[in-house]
């Protein structure tokens, strides 16, 4: 799959998530086999671009190209700047976000809300298109709410517009993360656009990736939630297309170096006080899926330094491997 110049292999994205997808997450993700990782939603409001929160999600420094920014907005010209802000900054790819179902962006008009406007929605695609020399694409929904699933209508405005690529999440507005993601609508923009279409919404594993292409027929799969605490799914589900074979889950002994190597990443990237903070919720997601790491999430998730946030979660992994009991109650 190709975005202008860039060749997106494997064909396997991670969905762009505030709150998540910071640079540590997304180089991680990268190293283990995501085809492209867009950055957090930034804002176009230049008034916020000196911020703490803005300065971190506009760190680029030593991540592996391509580079996608997302940025988010309402006003047409606003948008084209902060776009050229932003390739300025690094970025060699633009994503504009009309997907975000969160009520405060929403309630700003941007986001998904922007799927209600269709002029508003082209004025800004047109804008933003024409303002960098890098390949602009866009996240949308199936539309705003379930009677009014007017995607096609946009996807064919975005094509029109110059948009490289689109991405789809098979919900509506109105669903929020709810219910099941369906994907007759992205197989139908498919069929409509020449651009690469990525269709995104409840993939949570390489079988669940093949039958979201073959539905589709779409370029590409893009993982979100599914990969809060799993970032190694990007080479389950790119080996499993490449092959149709199930590869290994990882050992304890990756898992322990895998959240060790994240857990350093965000420590150096936020500083210690707010790196130990913002990593409880990954040590969170690690553990979700394994009923004895409870405990290990509520006792890690009392560590106030970097010191002892690692040494609870390398000295639990050791046990574990050594087939030793941790020391800690079965259920927190």
């Amino acid at each position: 799959m190709l975005i202008g110049p860039y060749a997106i292999t494997p064909n396997v994205l991670l969905a762009p998530m505030a709150g998540v997808t910071d640079k540590p997450f997304r180089v991680l993700c990268k190293r283990l086999g995501a085809g492209l990782c867009a950055s957090e939603m930034t804002t176009s409001d230049p008034r916020f671009w000196k911020t703490s929160k803005s300065l971190h999600r506009m760190d680029h420094d030593g991540e592996p190209a391509p580079i996608s920014v997302q940025i988010a907005g309402t006003i047409p010209e606003v948008m084209a700047d902060a776009a050229r802000y932003n390739v300025d900054h690094g970025a060699q790819i633009i994503d504009i976000n009309m997907g975000c179902p969160a009520k405060k962006v929403c309630n700003a008009w941007a986001g998904s809300a922007l799927m209600r406007d269709e002029a508003l929605v082209a004025r800004i695609l047109e804008a933003v298109v024409n303002a960098v020399d890098v390949p602009v694409t866009l996240k949308i929904r199936t539309g705003w709410a379930a009677d009014r699933r007017n995607a096609p209508n946009i996807a064919r405005i975005a094509q029109g517009s110059g948009i490289a690529a689109l991405a789809v999440h098979g919900r509506t507005r109105d669903q929020q993360y709810g219910g099941v993601a369906e994907y007759d609508t992205i197989g139908e923009i498919k069929a409509m656009l020449s651009i690469p279409v990525v269709a995104n919404g409840d993939v949570d594993s390489p079988e669940k990736a093949a039958f979201v292409l073959r539905r589709t027929g779409c370029d590409a799969v893009m993982v979100g939630r599914a990969a809060q605490g799993r970032p190694w799914i990007f080479r389950e589900i790119a080996h499993y297309l490449a092959t149709g074979e199930t590869l290994a889950p990882p050992t304890l002994r990756e898992v322990r170096d895998v959240l060790l190597g994240h857990l350093e990443a965000l420590h150096a990237f936020y500083g210690e006080l707010s790196g130990v903070r913002i990593a409880r919720k990954h040590l969170g997601w690690y553990a979700k899926d394994r009923p004895e790491n409870h405990a290990f999430r509520h006792v890690v998730n009392r560590a106030e330094t970097a010191e002892m946030q690692l040494a609870l979660t390398r000295d639990y992994f050791d046990a574990l491997i050594a087939g030793e009991p941790t020391g800690w109650p079965a259920a927190a």
